[in-house]
């Protein structure tokens, strides 16, 4: 410890008496011995950092970056400006020292144009914070989410991109490698799912989605193991991939992705499992190691800001083959900003593993009466809960009374028009009560994407039974929220009735 005896000997010759200086520098030696571990273990700390340590940290990656300049300062030391002739067109110059501020003087971002995981010579305090983010990532997925360290977890790349986006990186990297085989490899199989961005995804990547039918079994909606088997046979030879999903709105339930697997591991086909918001849901986690287990699973997507309580933009892709997460990070057009991943690298420092188990423990909390409470407010107004036991993230409240019957002169499809837009304004009701994050979803209702027609598109099956809507219980919800949320779901769907009986009068009337 020469370095901190130097600094005690400098604050002696200010008059400071060395016992004072002692009791202060103790502090940045438990600092330094943090940082100390933080690199050695490459763990997650058991307990959450402060924000003095955490800044300090960021300053000191900052530092180690050569090519790190606010313009709005340079001139002010002429040392410091000649020290580093910086000649190239991107050499990390920042105008304002209130964004150069905000990224904490991490200017460069992370990769180089060849591969986004590797080091860049003139950064290396950013290249080591990216590398440390996915090392503690690995680390919250393995001890915090139980995700099989031999398995899905085994290797992982993070992403500045959402996790639509992300999956198209994926699927590109993956086309590549089937480039010399014998017939072409362009259609992806996707167990359908009613949420746009993985069928754009699919698209994006250039790749043709040929959509598998699901089917409904009581109130939920599950994979067609059969259809799937179907989609395979027919176009063998041609599919790249399949892709399932493993966390998902109610009715729809995770996919059967161990029965998924077994098939792409006899087919010989790349299995993609987008499990966006699963790593909090430790049965989701469960269902993910075994699929490793019994077939074969090449890559899970997951999001950073559903799971982790960060902005929206990143993503996590894990793998249990070292040779996926690489042809990843080539793939990957020139360098990507670092700042969703400083973000999580930040959050994760700040959580320390303890505060990261106990948020899942908290949302575990808030599900043990959630389902029960909501089924309370459904029954007093004549509805009841999609009873949907393999979701445990959302559920769902059938509306089929807030639709107005059917007149014998009607045809079915104006009747379902005017119905659907009847029960989407409950949604609009309950939005300008500050309500946010329910999904309310009409029968049968028609969307275009990709000049694709859904049917019942919300449901992700053409002919379910009810109108509903869901709500999450989500990592970061508050008990205050959950009881907010369902007396204003009470007081809307009193207000709605009301309405809607006042409007029915005042026809008869007329």
């Amino acid at each position: 410890m020469t370095g901190i005896d130097d600094l005690s000997k400098s604050f002696q010759s200010l008059g400071i008496p060395k016992t004072h200086a002692t009791v202060g520098l103790t502090n940045l030696i438990a600092s330094t011995k943090q940082y100390n571990s933080l690199f050695i273990h490459k763990r997650l700390p058991e307990y959450g950092w402060s924000d003095v340590q955490i800044q300090s940290l960021l300053f000191l990656f900052s530092t180690l970056d050569t090519n790190n300049k606010t313009l709005a300062t340079c001139g002010n030391n002429e040392e410091d400006d000649t020290r580093w002739c910086g000649v190239g067109e991107r050499e990390g110059r920042v105008f304002s020292s209130l964004v150069s501020q905000r990224h904490y003087g991490l200017s460069h971002g992370m990769g180089r144009s060849g591969d986004i995981t590797e080091p860049q010579p003139k950064a290396a305090g950013s290249s080591a914070l990216v590398k440390l983010a996915l090392l503690l990532t690995l680390d919250a997925l393995r001890r915090g989410s139980k995700l099989d360290a031999k398995g899905p977890a085994a290797y992982g790349i993070l992403l500045p991109l959402c996790t639509g986006m992300s999956i198209s990186l994926l699927l590109a990297s993956i086309r590549s490698k089937e480039e010399n085989s014998e017939t072409k490899k362009d259609i992806v199989l996707w167990s359908r799912i009613d949420q746009k961005s993985c069928f754009k995804a699919i698209h994006s990547a250039g790749l043709i989605c040929v959509v598998v039918p699901t089917k409904i079994e009581g109130d939920e909606v599950i994979t067609d193991i059969d259809a799937m088997e179907a989609a395979l046979s027919k176009h063998e030879g041609r599919v790249l991939a399949v892709i399932t999903t493993s966390s998902c709105f109610t009715p729809r339930v995770p996919d059967a992705v161990d029965k998924v697997a077994k098939l792409c591991k006899v087919s010989n086909v790349y299995h993609i499992i987008n499990n966006a918001y699963g790593l909090q849901c430790a049965k989701t986690s469960k269902l993910i190691n075994r699929a490793c287990v019994v077939g074969r699973v090449d890559a899970v997507v997951c999001s950073t800001d559903k799971n982790f309580l960060v902005p929206v933009g990143g993503a996590i892709i894990i793998s249990p083959s070292k040779n996926i997460i690489g042809e990843v990070g080539k793939v990957y057009a020139g360098r990507a900003s670092s700042s969703p991943i400083v973000d999580l690298f930040i959050t994760l420092l700040s959580m320390g593993m303890n505060g990261y188990k106990r948020l899942l423990k908290e949302r575990t909390s808030v599900l043990e009466t959630f389902p029960e409470r909501l089924r309370e407010v459904a029954e007093k107004h004549g509805e009841r809960i999609l009873v949907c036991p393999n979701n445990t993230v959302s559920f769902g409240l059938t509306l089929d009374g807030l639709a107005r019957p059917k007149e014998v002169d009607e045809l079915d499809e104006n009747y379902t028009q005017s119905t659907a837009k009847e029960i989407t304004s409950f949604g609009a009701m309950l939005f300008s009560r500050c309500v946010s994050g329910t999904r309310v979803v009409p029968r049968s209702q028609l969307k275009s994407i990709g000049g694709q027609d859904f049917i019942g598109f919300g449901s992700s099956t053409n002919e379910y039974p009810h109108a509903y809507m869901t709500a999450a219980c989500a990592i970061g919800v508050s008990i205050f929220e959950i009881e907010e949320f369902y007396v204003r779901l009470d007081k809307t769907l009193t207000e709605f009735k009301r309405k809607k009986k006042k409007k029915a009068q005042k026809i008869a009337c007329n």
